[in-house]
């Protein structure tokens, strides 16, 4: 299975790091986003794209200057925090990043365009790159840490190599995502070296929190990785997570609407206490396989995904002012030929007609049809999601594949006892194996994702988004 991509509206922790840059310079991987905010003629921003934090590696120099001791090696933190975590982030170093190519399998390909390899000889992990205000500042603009509301996000996606290898490996998908954030306060090491990221699953496995790293309580996974007591929380929106079969955009609010360092029950990652945190988990989703329209999205479907298409995504507001709360989030898609296709409409017991988009109605009914606790209403819906975005995002976007659920969430049997029979539980065709890490290691480890395309601005007609151009397809790729 050949990921598409994903990207999601949160916010970025905004609090200020304590740590000191290393000797190793940072050389951010440039990208231009095309900004249609202001007048009539759209402008070209170039910023730089930063790596997360958390796959940077962090050291003390030795006495004589001349070896690292690193402070987390292979996801562990080693004898140079042995002490508290404020002690450990004030002694440790942060690395840049001076070949982002060689070492993170990412690269600047085109004019506007990014690619993100999904393994690489030095890792093979999720990696998150940020697109910080300060860069787009210093281009003099504040487009991407500005509010999209009453606004359209346009944008390009390709997946090469993530096709199905064989049948005794299933189909092979890294999960793909673009997620804009805020961090309007981020001090210049926290935003050009990546810190402070959060979500509305409150994660767990973020090395560095608030100026401290997250040594209490922590376990390393073996694989680079590992989680604390502390999770990182604040809003979302799923603006895109697809693959070649299945595809949703999902809204998460939080309570608070800023970031927020969590620890036990207000993380909300147990069973027993997913309601009681900080933020809704589960989200109101728009899943076109999930909610009927199994004809719709997929190879050789109307939203054909063996071809590239644009992806349009328009935040609609009471009265379409700046000054209206959210109401609506639509979706639209451009194929390469100009032609407009109009999401899909499914029916749902409760609403007097057809959605094709995410509202709080749309929310409700689904969640009385599930039976699932209406958890998006609870913090706020969709007039908190829009206080949330009001605040500003940036860019961010990563590559990764899924351990805990191998993406059945998107294109499987979720929840993975549920039946096939209940409204909502077939998210997609997908086998539950076909997400494992180790079938995409094994079977596509060339898989990669690329980003290009970006435009922000005011809605006007779709037509007008930017289309697909210049990137030829191979024989063994799938274009999205």
């Amino acid at each position: 299975m050949d990921l598409s991509s994903l990207l999601f509206l949160l916010q970025l922790l905004s609090h200020s790091n304590t740590q000191q840059p290393g000797k190793t310079p940072e050389n951010p991987a440039s990208f231009i986003i095309t900004d249609c905010g202001n007048g009539s003629k759209c402008k070209e921003v170039s910023g730089g794209l930063t790596i997360d934090a958390n796959w940077r590696a962090t050291y003390v120099m030795s006495q004589d200057q001349q070896q690292k001791n690193y402070c987390n090696d292979g996801g562990a933190w080693t004898s140079v925090c042995s002490g508290s975590g404020e002690e450990c982030a004030k002694t440790c170093m942060i690395d840049g990043t001076e070949n982002y190519a060689e070492t993170y399998g990412v690269l600047s390909t085109a004019k506007g365009s990014i690619t993100m390899r999904f393994s690489t000889q030095s890792m093979r992990m999720a990696r998150t790159l940020v697109l910080g205000c300060t860069s787009l500042r210093a281009a003099g603009t504040g487009t991407t840490c500005s509010s999209l509301k009453t606004g359209n996000l346009n944008l390009m996606l390709m997946c090469q190599n993530c096709h199905v290898v064989s049948k005794e490996l299933y189909t092979s998908h890294p999960w793909s995502r673009m997620v804009v954030n805020q961090n309007t306060q981020a001090m210049w090491q926290g935003e050009k070296y990546g810190t402070g990221y959060c979500d509305a699953k409150c994660p767990k496995d973020i090395k560095w929190v608030e100026g401290q790293a997250n040594i209490k309580g922590w376990k390393a996974d073996g694989e680079g990785s590992g989680k604390g007591d502390m999770g990182v929380c604040c809003p979302e929106m799923d603006v895109w997570e697809a693959n070649s079969f299945a595809q949703a955009f999902t809204s998460h609010t939080c309570n608070p609407l800023t970031s927020k360092v969590c620890t036990g029950d207000q993380c909300g990652d147990t069973s027993a206490n997913r309601y009681n945190g900080f933020c809704d988990k589960d989200g109101c989703d728009f899943a076109s396989y999930r909610f009927g329209a199994q004809d719709f999205y997929g190879q050789g479907k109307k939203l054909d995904t063996s071809k590239k298409f644009t992806v349009i995504t328009q935040f609609i507001t009471q009265g379409n002012t700046n000054k209206g709360e959210l109401i609506e989030v639509r979706r639209m898609y451009l194929r390469q030929d100009g032609t407009l296709i109009q999401n899909e409409p499914v029916k749902v017991q409760g609403l007097d007609k057809k959605a094709d988009s995410l509202t709080d109605k749309f929310c409700q009914a689904n969640k009385d049809i599930t039976k699932d606790q209406n958890s998006f209403k609870e913090h706020g819906g969709m007039k908190a999601m829009g206080q949330a975005m009001k605040n500003g995002m940036v860019l961010v976007m990563s590559i990764m594949d899924d351990k805990e659920d191998k993406m059945q969430w998107l294109d499987g049997i979720y929840p993975p006892n549920g039946s096939v029979d209940k409204y909502g539980v077939k998210q997609g065709p997908c086998d539950p194996n076909s997400g494992d890490r180790q079938n995409i290691l094994t079977g596509n480890p060339a898989a990669e994702v690329v980003f290009s395309n970006v435009k922000i601005g005011p809605i006007k007609n779709p037509t007008t988004a930017n289309k697909p151009t210049g990137i030829k397809q191979k024989r063994s790729t799938y274009h999205i």
